[in-house]
């Protein structure tokens, strides 16, 4: 296969979902119809990015595709270009991947919803709008699709319009992310008056030489346009609002997916247009809005009372991960973030799936209406697991290698600067994760084991049409925690040097030696890779978890042979109750943990009081953040 042919797979990938969510609305209430063009539209997507991963991966090549033809004149873009390197086609299989399994999965799900012919038109205008970003190379073109994203993402969001909560959450969606929009829109509009192209590759080039107070403001614009994206704090509260009240399977791709833009525009800004602005300012504030997001939500997270709710404050907790491993600076940390990225997109996207088949078999995700679904939903059940130990970062699931890798960054880093700050970093990711495991107990316990409600009798595991998507992610959890050494070299190092090096990119858009020209150095980031502490043995790690797993088993198994005596019920001791009958009570572990929130009460109590819920309060904490990453930057990056 020539590069005339794969240059046009790109724009075509993109395109096919946007024409599908045209035909879908043709095609009206043919159910049949409906599902074969969305599923047609996803996977022809997915394959044409997969025939990319020899080309760019392998081949170290970037496609550049002028729309119309338009090329560069005179050293000059002009058009609109479609730019593919190893970090935007490692972006865009994240996107084509959540987005197919999604969309298989919510054939099934979303069967009964009187308005479900609408729901795939909305749902492959985000996928594309999704896809159009991380594919672009055009500036305007990635905020032209930010916005087709965000409104698809917000008509799903209120799909089910009958629920008052999911009008009230599209609502604050809608406000709170306009005020990434506009920053996002205003940054844009100030790089454009400075270097007077939009196209990225050119904008990397002339911009290093070009930096003054005007440029630092659209730093910090862009910045917080794309952080709000990311849904990283304080733009944290309206991702729980929104991940409660929309459809599971649109939650997938809220967490999953539109998240990542957030990060994806982070890089690009930060490492690629300016680059040159500060590193040390720039990755100072970075890791601290990391580690805050990771703390604040990991804990908001323990406090919650519903299933989806709860995955929403770990999701944006994650996405803390990323964001600090990335303003770390290293190449570890940024191939560390890049690999937690995908990890994150997987059990992540297996979580929510698990969520939606627990509704769909019982109508509820409130922890306290729920309980022993293991007897009756066994491979949810097991799903569930594969998910909880790989977001918790067991061993030998792909959770564990991801955040080994930004330990060891940290850590590094804390030794390279003589800094006790990153040391603390290096702490709280371990707390975090500890209490990531905390609450995934705390939901095990709740929903699937513990005692089976009476009205829970005649649940069951879900069709085999969503059961198919969500074995398919605990699959990829599993292969991508044994075999990290493949998705090391194959997708993660190759986009980790698409950081670090820019020249290429900016020589594939506007021609051979352009950045020779005009970049103050062509020198690339270098550093090493391979330095990991200890050894990893992914298939050893796998028959100590099978021993493990034996041993307990084993042991409950030999438990039941009953030493000693079963518990009478409480009414045979009716003198203890005053001679009523005492009814059995079900025991919920929605506060297994209160010892620790009893501890923590007084913080958790104003995170409780300032988490008003009240779309005006959240305007206001959007605001404030802007107004101080503006104050910052100015502070520190001139």
């Amino acid at each position: 296969m020539t590069y005339d042919v794969y240059m046009h797979f790109p724009v075509i990938a993109i395109m096919t979902l946007f024409v599908g969510a045209f035909l879908v609305t043709l095609v009206g209430k043919k159910e049949t119809a409906r599902n074969i063009i969305a599923g047609a539209a996803v996977l022809i997507s997915l394959t044409l990015l997969a025939l990319l991963v020899k080309p760019v991966f392998v081949d170290g090549q970037i496609i550049a595709y002028w729309m119309g033809n338009w090329e560069p004149v005179e050293g000059y873009a002009i058009g609109i270009a479609i730019e593919i390197d190893a970090l935007s086609l490692f972006f865009g299989l994240l996107v084509a991947i959540a987005v197919a399994l999604s969309c298989f999965y919510s054939f099934r799900y979303i069967k009964q919803d009187d308005a479900r012919g609408s729901f795939f038109t909305l749902y492959l205008m985000l996928g594309g709008g999704v896809m159009g970003i991380v594919l672009s190379g055009d500036l305007f073109n990635i905020y032209v699709m930010l916005e087709v994203m965000t409104f698809a993402a917000v008509g799903l969001t209120a799909f089910r319009t009958w629920n008052p909560n999911a009008r009230e959450a599209a609502f604050k969606y809608l406000v709170v992310g306009s005020i990434g929009s506009t920053s996002a829109l205003l940054g844009t509009a100030l790089v454009y008056a400075q270097c007077h192209t939009l196209n990225l590759a050119q904008i990397s080039a002339i911009l290093p030489g070009n930096m003054n107070p005007t440029m630092v403001l659209a730093f910090a614009l862009l910045f917080a346009g794309f952080g709000c994206k990311s849904f990283m704090f304080p733009f944290h509260p309206i991702a729980a609002d929104a991940h409660g009240a929309a459809p599971s399977s649109v939650s997938v791709l809220i967490s999953g997916v539109f998240t990542k833009t957030g990060v994806y525009g982070i890089i690009r800004v930060s490492y690629f247009l300016f680059r040159t602005m500060g590193l040390t300012s720039m990755q100072t504030m970075l890791v601290f809005i990391g580690c805050v997001s990771m703390f604040v939500c990991v804990t908001m997270a323990l406090n919650q009372h519903d299933f989806k709710r709860l995955l929403a404050f770990h999701s944006i907790s994650q996405i803390g991960y990323i964001l600090t491993s990335l303003g770390l600076c290293t190449a570890l940390g940024i191939a560390g973030g890049l690999y937690h990225a995908i990890n994150h997109t997987l059990f992540k996207g297996l979580l929510f799936l698990t969520a939606g088949s627990v509704l769909y078999a019982t109508g509820t995700t409130y922890l306290e209406k729920l309980g022993g679904l293991a007897r009756k939903m066994p491979k949810t059940t097991i799903l569930f697991l594969v998910g909880a130990f790989s977001i918790s970062g067991i061993p030998p699931f792909n959770g564990f290698y991801s955040k080994w890798m930004i330990y060891q960054a940290s850590f590094e880093k804390a030794a390279e600067t003589g800094s006790i700050g990153y040391g603390l970093v290096t702490v709280i990711c371990v707390v975090t994760s500890v209490l990531t495991l905390a609450s995934f107990v705390k939901v095990g316990h709740s929903v699937f084991f513990g005692q089976l409600r009476p009205e829970l009798e005649n649940a069951k595991d879900p069709p085999l049409g969503m059961r198919i998507p969500m074995w398919i992610m605990a699959a990829l959890c599993l292969l991508t925690g044994l075999f990290p050494n493949i998705m090391l070299d194959y997708a993660i190092y190759p986009a980790t040097n698409a950081v670090y090096d820019t020249v290429p990119y900016i020589d594939a858009a506007m021609g051979s030696g352009y950045a020779a020209e005009h970049l103050l150095s062509t020198t690339p980031f270098v550093a090493q890779l391979r330095t990991f502490i200890g050894a990893w043995n992914p298939i050893s790690w796998l028959l100590l978890f099978i021993i493990v797993l034996a041993a307990i088993f084993f042991v409950s198994v030999s438990g039941k042979g009953g030493r000693g005596r079963a518990l009478e019920p409480d009414a045979k001791h009716a003198v203890f109750f005053g001679g009523e009958e005492a009814e059995y009570s079900h025991i919920s572990g929605g506060d297994l943990f209160w010892g620790f929130k009893h501890t923590m009460r007084h913080y958790l109590g104003f995170m409780s009081r300032v988490h008003t819920g009240v779309t005006n309060d959240y305007v206001l904490w959007g605001v404030t953040a802007l107004a101080a990453i503006i104050a910052y930057c100015f502070a520190f990056m001139l």
